[in-house]
């Protein structure tokens, strides 16, 4: 009789602790921007594309409008759909729309480190670091410019081994644009056969497709999984393992040559704030920050440019009319004689204007890494807690028709005023917004090269 009184005594306490526990979650998520009803435990899922899901939240804002809550799994995710819900969220409250959700399978894998996917003091430091290094690279050394001239004459002397013939220019590219990104970050570029490159982009190859894998996106809305079925996981981890081993190489190298009066590039830079630092106990200048730091810029960069470079081969292929008017203007304001440089592009408005709106017609990230609000916010009404995941729907901005004249034609005229002179459109997010303070660190300069690469590269 006892014992069922304590049973009974239990069960109660336990029942008030979870009525308590439910309140306090209805109350801190009252007032959320409307949505689906959700299932127990999958949430929406069953309402979700799992191969396209930006189609779904375009599809779902038809009915709860440009700013609604999702649930994936058992997180709500605040939605936002069109230029206006995102430009306002991203730029004009991004303070409060500024920190990056932790997505578990990444979170493993950088264990935490880095600037890509932390909050915090540690992105602080490390962002305001890597934009200085960056934008300042090349006070008596090489430029970030010559380092792409250079490059760009290794890949046209690499096209026209071909003399002609059908080719595959994949690899060709994604060597071309590694090894900008070996040069500012290793000091160094690799020879296109050279077994680490290709070693590395394979890697790199192979687990773009495995991040794509329905799995991985399952670890992403139950972690609990990646224990008990690993096994995409463990393919994610051991790459990405081998990836962290050839940069740890690098950076060893770098110690043993490194001349503090004189950085070579972007890990030289760091090991010197490094030992600047070595006495605050609170600095981001560490060992293991800087390996995630390398090894993201490295995969990041290496994968979106490259994808773009060959979605605009083959616009070029497709719209002759438009890779002849470049042909011109490349003979106009260059010639033949000498390597294009950016000071070029402020004289090349059509060509400019192709690239960009290349990057607007690929749609290479339909969805922009999710983010997570910084603190309680009201955002149009609706009450946002802190730490809400927040997914930006770039798809529905780079084709929003109030923005674009004809956003699902491939038209360079959305970059060009009455005068044919290149204009910016404030809804060109081909990545993230253009002000938005969470934008990737490299993204600026990485253009640079797609810019050269149209110029130089016979189509």
């Amino acid at each position: 009789m006892e014992l069922f009184g304590t049973v009974i005594l239990a069960a109660i306490v336990l029942g008030l602790l979870f009525f308590s526990f439910s309140k306090r979650d209805t109350i801190r998520y009252s007032n959320m921007p409307p949505g689906p009803t959700p299932l127990p435990i999958i949430g929406n899922l069953l309402q979700m594309n799992g191969g396209r899901p930006h189609l779904s939240f375009l599809k779902m804002s038809k009915t709860y409008g440009p700013v609604m809550t999702v649930h994936l799994g058992q997180q709500p995710v605040v939605v936002l759909v069109g230029f206006e819900a995102v430009h306002e969220a991203l730029v004009k409250q991004a303070d409060a729309f500024s920190g990056r959700a932790e997505i578990p399978v990444f979170m493993k894998v950088n264990e935490g480190y880095g600037i890509i996917f932390t909050n915090g003091e540690r992105w602080k430091q490390l962002r305001r670091f890597s934009l200085s290094t960056f934008r300042d690279f090349g006070m008596g050394k090489r430029s970030i410019e010559e380092w792409i001239q250079e490059e760009a004459r290794h890949l046209v002397k690499e096209v026209r081994k071909n003399k002609g013939h059908p080719f595959d220019p994949t690899f060709f590219l994604s060597r071309a644009v590694s090894n900008i990104i070996c040069c500012i970050i290793f000091g160094q570029r690799f020879e296109y056969h050279d077994d680490n490159l290709l070693h590395l982009l394979s890697l790199l190859n192979t687990n773009v497709r495995l991040i794509s894998n329905p799995f991985t996106q399952l670890y992403n809305i139950f972690p609990s999984l990646i224990k008990i079925m690993p096994g995409v996981y463990n393919k994610i981890s051991n790459n990405a393992k081998q990836l962290k081993q050839f940069v740890s190489e690098q950076i060893e190298k770098h110690r043993e040559t490194l001349m503090a009066d004189s950085p070579r590039d972007y890990i030289d830079n760091f090991l010197i704030r490094m030992k600047q630092e070595s006495g605050n106990p609170f600095t981001e200048f560490n060992g293991n920050n800087l390996l995630i730091n390398v090894a993201n810029f490295f995969s990041a960069g290496t994968e979106t440019t490259s994808t773009t470079l060959r979605y605009g081969l083959l616009i070029l292929i497709k719209y002759p009319n438009l890779q002849e008017k470049i042909h011109q203007e490349i003979d106009s304001v260059i010639g033949r004689e000498r390597p294009p440089s950016v000071e070029d592009r402020k004289n090349m408005p059509f060509t400019e204007a192709m690239i960009h709106e290349i990057q607007r017609f690929i749609d290479l990230v339909p969805l922009n890494l999710a983010h997570s609000t910084t603190r309680d916010v009201i955002f149009r009404g609706y009450n946002i807690p802190a730490k809400t995941v927040v997914i930006p729907v770039l798809h529905s901005v780079l084709f929003d028709k109030t923005h674009w004249e004809t956003p699902y034609t491939f038209n360079p005229r959305h970059f060009l005023d009455e005068n044919d002179q290149f204009k910016i459109n404030p809804a060109f997010m081909p990545f993230s917004a253009v002000l938005e303070v969470r934008q990737c660190s490299p993204v600026p300069y990485w253009h640079h090269f797609q810019y050269k690469d149209r110029l130089q590269a016979p189509v």
